[in-house]
């Protein structure tokens, strides 16, 4: 066979036969074999059994060789080279982009005022949430529209966009939008490299709400006695947070995704099991943001307060709302949060009702109190968190899909322990350093229990471990604590380990083991929902395998 063709490639290539001999090397696998520290370079290439494979020559030259049949040719292969350098850093080149693009969509859909992106015709490209709390119109109207379509509906007055294609520079209007409100709209060019205007992005200011946020600032000090009180009580202690521990990668990821957005006034919705620190990372954005210097940090759980009083607690109430109600009124949550940010734990446990009083409040940053004739302006961002999944409870109709949506801006999900092992022996260090504290102890464990300690579960996360160093340590007379001091149920645990280690087959194991921790979990949960949530599997899963051991749950 002739296979000179294969030289006017600038890769090293080779030709086998379906026995693997080699038929032919063009030059550039010739110069790439003499460089090699061996000249049975192709017989080492030949020993791969993947259809692709990376080889570095003496020169440090490294090549991805891939694999591929040559169709025409009968019952031949081609090995061809390609330097693995190129391909990495065309990898990187891509992967920052897409995270570059990430960011500019995430800045762009959180920006206070509208954006709105045309191309040089006036077609709208893109837009953000902040058009439709400007116009009243969702932001998905504008897509493909032209701008002298608009203009013929009334929803805009002129045109900007034209004026910067025509005049190729910024152009700055105030006008009026169908809704009444005064806007300062500021088209600005993009230009192409030939010098003409290929994009135009449009920012849209509401001068209605910056007027009366001035007039908010100028208020801002007139705080009354009873809303000092409130603050004290609600406040808790100073702003540092203490407690933090982010070894793990998993956890880095997310303390840098809190650090980027602390500044941006969207709403978060922190997602994950009870006991992952979900009130710690809330508190962190706060502490991190522009906001901790002028306002407050205010924490409400939404499934510890009966729904009756919740509203109360929220929205405040006038002198004479109901019966027992203080001849002075009380402000809410929202009015002491006013400048700074409001934590709504447990927001799955919230009623319809109050959903749609609370997405009100989100989308006009306004509320009402019980009892009250007016509206009061408040500036707050709001931080919820939940240990359920509002989807499947929006899917359910337990949960209202618009606010959902409202409080999806930025969805942050924290790991449970269990898939972030790096964190717990740090963890274990911070807690016991703080009980020894506390309690005057000196007492430090020993290397089979932290080795329990990394490898178990953690269903209850973060606050089962704190809970169990503390415990551990007051219930403990030595200083050193090992295995044996363990609580019981915990001590089970490890005595099955040792058990499996010792004895049982792998099968014997496995069911030893599922079925231990399933009659554990048991114990410690109400029904098949928790347990699953709990052991990260599904519910039939459950129920199955509690049938397989014979496993019935607490009543």
């Amino acid at each position: 066979m002739d296979f000179e063709f294969l030289n006017l490639l600038p890769n090293p290539s080779f030709v086998t036969d379906i026995k693997g001999n080699v038929e032919f090397q063009n030059n550039k696998m010739q110069v790439f074999v003499e460089k090699a520290e061996t000249k049975n370079i192709i017989h080492l290439l030949m020993d791969q059994t993947d259809d692709k494979f990376i080889f570095t020559n003496a020169d440090q030259a490294s090549y991805l060789f891939v694999k591929s049949e040559l169709r025409d040719y009968g019952d031949f292969y081609l090995y061809m080279g390609i330097e693995s350098s190129s391909i990495e850093k065309l990898i990187k080149k891509l992967k920052e982009t897409e995270q570059l693009n990430r960011e500019l969509d995430t800045i762009i859909e959180n920006s206070y005022d509208g954006i709105y992106i045309t191309d040089s015709e006036g077609r709208t490209l893109k837009t953000n949430t902040s058009i439709e709390r400007i116009t009243g119109i969702p932001k998905e109207y504008y897509i493909g529209k032209k701008v002298d379509n608009l203009i013929k509906r009334g929803i805009l007055e002129n045109s900007v966009t034209h004026k910067v294609v025509k005049e190729k520079r910024t152009v700055s209007i105030v006008q009026a939008n169908f809704k009444g409100k005064e806007t300062l709209i500021t088209g600005n060019p993009v230009f192409n490299k030939n010098g003409e205007v290929e994009k135009v992005v449009t920012n849209i200011r509401d001068l209605s709400e910056l007027n009366e946020l001035q007039l908010a600032l100028r208020k801002a000090n007139e705080l009354n006695e009873n809303y000092k009180k409130e603050l004290e009580k609600l406040k808790g202690g100073n702003r540092n947070i203490e407690g933090i521990i982010v070894s793990s990668q998993e956890l880095k990821m997310v303390y840098e995704t809190a650090q980027r957005i602390s500044n941006v006034d969207a709403t978060v919705l922190i997602l994950g099991e009870t006991g992952v620190g979900k009130d710690v990372l809330a508190k962190f954005i706060f502490n991190n943001s522009l906001r901790a210097k002028d306002g407050e940090f205010i924490k409400i759980n939404c499934g510890a307060i009966p729904p009756d009083l919740l509203e109360s607690e929220l929205f405040g109430y006038e002198s004479g709302a109901f019966t027992g109600a203080s001849k002075n009124g009380k402000p809410g949550m929202f009015e002491l949060a006013n400048n700074g940010v409001l934590f709504l734990d447990e927001i799955g446990e919230l009623t319809l009702s109050l959903q749609v009083k609370l997405l009100r409040a989100l989308q006009e940053q306004e509320i009402q109190r019980i009892g009250g004739t007016k509206t009061k302006k408040v500036n707050v961002r709001v931080i919820a968190a939940t240990n359920r999944n509002l989807k499947e409870m929006v899917n359910e109709g337990t949960f209202r899909e618009d606010l959902f949506y409202r409080l999806n801006v930025i969805p942050i999900c924290i790991p449970p322990l269990r898939d972030r092992r790096d964190d717990i022996l740090p963890l274990v260090g911070l807690f016991l350093n703080q009980v020894n504290k506390k309690y005057g102890f000196h007492k430090i464990l020993d290397k089979k229990l932290k080795d329990f300690l990394k490898n178990y579960h953690w269903p209850g996360n973060t606050r089962e471990l704190a809970n169990l160093i503390e415990r551990m340590v007051l219930t403990t007379e030595a200083d050193f604590l090992s295995i044996d001091n363990l609580p019981f149920e915990y001590r089970e645990t490890s005595h099955i380990n040792e058990m499996i280690t010792d004895s049982l087959t792998l099968k014997e194991a496995v069911e030893f083991t599922e079925e231990k921790i399933l009659a554990n979990a048991a114990k410690k949960y109400d029904n098949t929902y928790e347990i699953a949530k709990a052991l990260a599997t599904s519910q039939p899963t459950i129920v199955r395998k509690l049938k397989k051991y014979k496993i019935t749950i607490k009543q």
